[in-house]
């Protein structure tokens, strides 16, 4: 068999590990790759290669190899937690930094209860005990977990499309991890816990740095929202996927969208009044793609209506440069992520013109032709209109320049799921993101699932630069997460997932998102009547009335 990595081709008379076949064909990085793509797939290091294969290493830097390093360090975490808190269960809530955010349900844990799980976690990473994979039944899968306590699981494999699944063992605990691991506990050299209470965190390794766990990052606001959003899970019973499926099974779901839609319409009157009472006339909003932002900000202007304001949108695209005046990346393509894509001193300018009440000449963007259209919008308002600015770099520190602070109301928005499979495995905001955005583009912009997912990383890396550094600028942070949207998404998104080839170098992230969906069941149709036109999910599968174009 003929095994062909980096256009270097090797020869090889027998089946042979692929991690015997790293060792051989790249032994100076033997310890840096964690798997290979081949063909769409994912192949682990102990996986037995009997042919012919073109791989691609899989490593820290690349995105499934923190999530192969993460899946591995969650079992080492639980290994030591069954050692030293058997009677407790385990929670892992959602990222923070470079990290996870991890409670133990009924403990408050101290700074020597988390130095304790850290040192038997060392422990384990030093006896290297194997990770061993075994094919189970899905009646076995269940039986196990039931008779372990762990009921979250076990109801929602009942629910998998398939009758067997990969369980792995270590030490004599099973566990699903719905992806690929590691070989075995030695290779996990760098991790840290850190006590933030009431639970802690699970600090992976640094991207730019893998050998040295990365530092904690402090979000206050961050987390705040997020343990907004538990206690709404907590008062809608609805904590992981089984819960949701039992609330479509017991034909509960109309009344679940009615109390969703609730919390969200609460939250945007306690908004409006909040900025209300600040006196702010420049909101502006930030926030990643797919996070709802456009539908956001023209219900915070209703919002801010019934509360005696005449609130006015502006969109910050109006401000972007001639196309052939924006930066470029190193690749030469303009960089329309950048924030000197944008024209930042006029758009300083006009805000400060308006709120000193002169008229003011407003520029518009044509995107047919790329360029600044040559006639412009007079605008004017009154003391009690004030602006909604909507863009990417909202939060930028350099776009608030000139103005007076106390006129400026930030808000942050973004897709914070906080709905899990189960206890030990959470779905990804940013896998969550992805799906709103390939319903959305395949249903208003004509896009294909898999153009959608080219682009993907691209959209990922401008946030990572200039959205998430200043996020904790906001002076208000509001979850566009609705808890019932997965079932919606599932049943308009299913089967144009299928389109995506398998022999794709992007079908990996189509097939994490399926792997979430094989887990829901579909909204029926006959639902999609009770979710609001106003809703922030009516962005992304149509029926919207506050716009007719759908851009973010």
């Amino acid at each position: 068999m003929t095994i062909t990595i980096r256009g270097k081709s090797s020869v090889f008379q027998s089946p042979m590990t692929l991690d015997q076949i790293i060792g051989i064909m790249l032994p100076e990085e033997k310890e840096k790759i964690f798997a290979c793509f081949s063909n769409g797939d994912v192949i682990e290091l102990n996986a037995t290669i009997d042919k012919s294969l073109e791989l691609t290493p899989i490593t820290y830097i690349e995105e499934e190899g923190r999530r192969i390093f993460e899946r591995s360090l969650r079992f080492v975490l639980l290994l030591a937690a069954r050692e030293l808190y058997p009677d407790y269960s385990m929670r892992f809530e959602h990222s923070i930094g470079q990290g996870v955010y991890i409670e133990m349900e009924g403990l408050r844990l101290s700074p020597a209860d988390v130095a304790a799980l850290e040192g038997m976690m060392w422990d384990y990473v030093r006896r290297d005990l194997p990770f061993v994979k075994e094919r189970w039944s899905r009646r076995e899968a269940i039986n196990y977990f039931m008779e372990q306590g762990d009921l979250d699981k076990a109801n929602l494999l009942s629910f998998r499309p398939y009758d067997y699944f990969n369980i792995y063992t270590c030490d004599g605990l099973s566990e699903y991890f719905y992806g690929a691991m590691l070989p075995s506990t030695g290779m996990l050299k760098a991790f840290a816990l850190y006590r933030r209470a009431p639970g802690f965190v699970m600090l992976l390794p640094d991207r730019e740095n893998p050998e040295e766990a990365s530092d904690f990052v402090s979000l206050p606001k961050h987390m705040a929202i997020f343990h907004q959003s538990n206690y709404w899970c907590k008062v809608l019973n609805c904590n992981t996927a089984a819960d949701l499926n039992n609330l479509i099974t017991e034909n509960k779901l109309r009344d679940f969208i009615r109390v969703n839609e609730a919390f969200h319409s609460k939250v945007l009157s306690e908004i409006a009044e909040d900025i209300v009472a600040r006196g702010a006339r420049v909101i502006f909003i930030a926030g990643p793609s797919s996070s709802g932002k456009t539908t956001f900000a023209n219900r915070l202007s209703i919002h801010l209506r019934v509360n005696g304001m005449k609130p006015l949108i502006l969109s910050m695209d109006d401000f972007y440069r001639n196309r052939d005046e924006l930066p470029l990346e190193p690749n030469g393509q303009p960089d329309l992520e950048a924030l000197n894509a944008l024209d930042v001193p006029y758009l300083r300018e006009a805000i400060k013109s308006l709120l000193s009440g002169q008229e003011t000449e407003m520029p518009r963007f044509n995107f047919t032709t790329q360029r600044r259209e040559k006639e412009t919008v007079t605008m004017k308002i009154s003391a009690n209109s004030p602006l909604i600015i909507e863009g990417i770099h909202g939060l930028n520190p350099e776009l608030h320049e000139g103005i007076d602070p106390s006129l400026i109301c930030r808000i942050y928005i973004s897709q914070l799921t906080t709905i899990n499979l189960d206890n030990h495995n959470r779905i990804r905001t940013t896998d969550a993101r992805l799906l709103r955005r390939i319903v959305r583009d395949y249903q208003f912009r004509a896009t294909p699932p898999l153009k959608t997912l080219e682009m993907w990383d691209s959209v990922r890396k401008g946030e990572e630069k200039w959205i998430f550094p200043y996020q904790e600028n906001a002076d208000i942070v509001f979850n566009s997460a609705l808890h019932y949207e997965l079932a919606v998404l599932k049943a308009m998104s299913f089967d144009i997932l299928s389109q995506v080839p398998h022999n794709s170098p992007h079908f990996i992230k189509c097939n994490r998102i399926l792997k979430i969906l094989n887990y829901i069941l579909p909204a029926d149709r006959e639902t999609f009547d009770e979710i609001p036109p106003l809703s922030i999910l009516r962005e992304f599968i149509g029926g919207n009335t506050l716009y007719e174009n759908h851009r973010e």
